[in-house]
């Protein structure tokens, strides 16, 4: 198994993230039973009930270069209580982010560290940019990524959708 890394948030909180692994499907499935409608829409930008056993194996069986899944978990403990993607063009130049959080840890800034996290993983895989597609309606994800540096843009064609970017 991964070792993990603690995380320390702006709130204090801590908590430890690592990359998914081929054995981690019932617990991420565990885990999405627990993320909002609203977030999971988000996440996947689709309105889903719940999170197909393909959709969990594409976040727990990737190659961990190009795509890379990482699981965040309450300190001392193998719950999940937070998740994130980063996808990369082939070039291994820009990658795309998504994340959520269990819905009773919001709050704790664990969007915020984990973010930075993703973004030094990247940053470390030399991959150039961070991209992000958000739903109009994401107000505090929209928000949080432009507090990190992020520009928005629309996206042609979907008027409900903005595309945030970061250098790296």
């Amino acid at each position: 198994m991964t070792e993990l890394t603690d995380l320390a948030t702006r709130t204090g909180f801590v908590c430890q993230v690592r990359p998914a692994n081929d054995n981690d499907d019932a617990a991420l499935t565990e885990f999405f039973e627990h993320v909002s409608k609203d977030d999971l829409r988000f996440r996947f930008l689709s309105a889903i009930q719940h999170v197909t056993q393909k959709q969990i194996e594409q976040m727990t069986h990737v190659d961990h270069r190009q795509t890379e899944d990482f699981l965040v978990f309450a300190q001392g403990s193998n719950r999940i209580i937070g998740n994130a993607m980063l996808a990369a063009d082939k070039m291994m130049e820009t990658a795309e982010v998504a994340f959520t959080v269990h819905e009773d840890f919001k709050g704790k800034g664990i969007e915020t560290a984990l973010l930075e996290y993703v973004a030094k993983q990247a940053k470390a895989r030399g991959i150039r940019k961070l991209q992000s597609i958000e739903s109009r309606e994401n107000h505090c994800t929209i928000e949080l990524e432009r507090k990190m540096g992020f520009t928005a843009k629309g996206i042609d064609g979907d008027p409900m959708l903005v595309l945030l970017e970061a250098a790296l």
